[in-house]
């Protein structure tokens, strides 16, 4: 450690934090979604939140295709600006509508969720990730 108030960025150390960002938000929102892939698997009198009047159903086909696989996606580092994208719509809606009439408290997961999405979308995947790895372009890193 040179100077610990250094300001520079290591970029070995940002791509490491960048794939424990991704390892972390995708295997904890996996947790969330795999209740609501049974309950889509099981299709029995399928309960959910008919947003924007699409249906109980197409509403959970809709998060369970954000929270599962584009949870994936992010794991893997693949297409992980695009997956970002559902993931954050859906804390959005959880946020202010799922939740919106509860306590700050009971909704801060989903805005917690919403800003690790954020700050994945705007760095990317990082080095360590499938979207370096098929890059054509050399100067990325």
């Amino acid at each position: 450690m040179r100077n610990f108030n250094s300001t520079k960025v290591n970029d070995n150390v940002l791509n490491g934090l960048i794939l424990v960002i991704r390892l972390f938000v995708g295997i904890s929102m996996m947790t969330h979604a795999l209740p609501k892939f049974e309950k889509l698997i099981a299709n029995d009198n399928i309960e959910f939140i008919n947003f924007l009047g699409l249906g109980s159903a197409i509403s959970l086909v809709l998060v369970v295709f954000a929270e599962l696989l584009c949870s994936v996606f992010i794991i893997f580092g693949f297409i992980t600006r695009l997956a970002t994208i559902p993931l954050m719509i859906t804390m959005l809606v959880a946020f202010f509508v799922v939740h919106g009439s509860d306590s700050y408290a009971t909704k801060e997961l989903s805005l917690v969720y919403f800003f690790f999405y954020l700050t994945l979308l705007i760095l990317g995947s990082g080095k360590f990730s499938l979207d370096f790895l098929f890059s054509k372009k050399e100067d990325l890193y």
